[in-house]
């Protein structure tokens, strides 16, 4: 496998950038390119396939959740295009299901955002398997089983009985956990 770094001249820089956040998206961009990265962005799948089939990157940051399906379909026709590629998946809704599916289909590492430039950067430069340290804050599981509530209850239009029926809970437990603060 070829090792490629932003920090070596002369290597292949290029990075795609895929989200559908625009001020994420924007931020991100700059910030990589102050690393040395070679920075195109897109803002759905059907963007980001295009950029891949018109020159695969060396590196990419692929949302998992885009408005026009899903970003596992963007990491598998990068390694398809490019196989040495370093695909990062980013959720805002991480679990253990989507990070495994993630990684086979050929995404080299999976953070959950709010991810910064920094951690993104380390993750894309690690180097013979070792992945980037742990984060400092990581999320509660109270959290993360709050955020895919939240996530779930707004799928569903906001309506309670829904998404009690879709998450196998009581409409009760379910408004009980609605109406408290998340978790840290």
């Amino acid at each position: 496998m070829m090792q490629v770094s932003a920090s070596e001249p002369g290597s292949d820089q290029s990075l795609l950038i895929v989200d559908d956040d625009r001020p994420f998206l924007t931020r991100l961009a700059r910030a990589m390119e102050s690393r040395g990265y070679s920075v195109r962005t897109a803002e759905s799948v059907a963007e980001g396939l295009a950029a891949i089939d018109e020159d695969p990157p060396a590196f990419a940051v692929i949302d998992m959740r885009l408005g026009d399906g899903n970003g596992l379909d963007v990491v598998t026709r990068l390694k398809e295009r490019r196989p040495d590629a370093r695909g990062i998946m980013l959720t805002g809704y991480g679990n253990i299901a989507t990070a495994v599916s993630a990684v086979k289909l050929g995404a080299y590492d999976y953070l959950a955002k709010p991810a910064d430039a920094d951690e993104i950067h380390a993750a894309l430069m690690a180097r013979g398997g070792v992945r980037a340290a742990p984060p400092e804050n990581p999320m509660s599981a109270d959290r993360v089983r709050w955020e895919h509530i939240q996530r779930v209850y707004e799928l569903c239009g906001r309506n309670v009985s829904e998404t009690a029926r879709r998450l196998n809970m009581h409409r009760r437990t379910l408004q009980r956990i609605l109406a408290k603060r998340a978790p840290r």
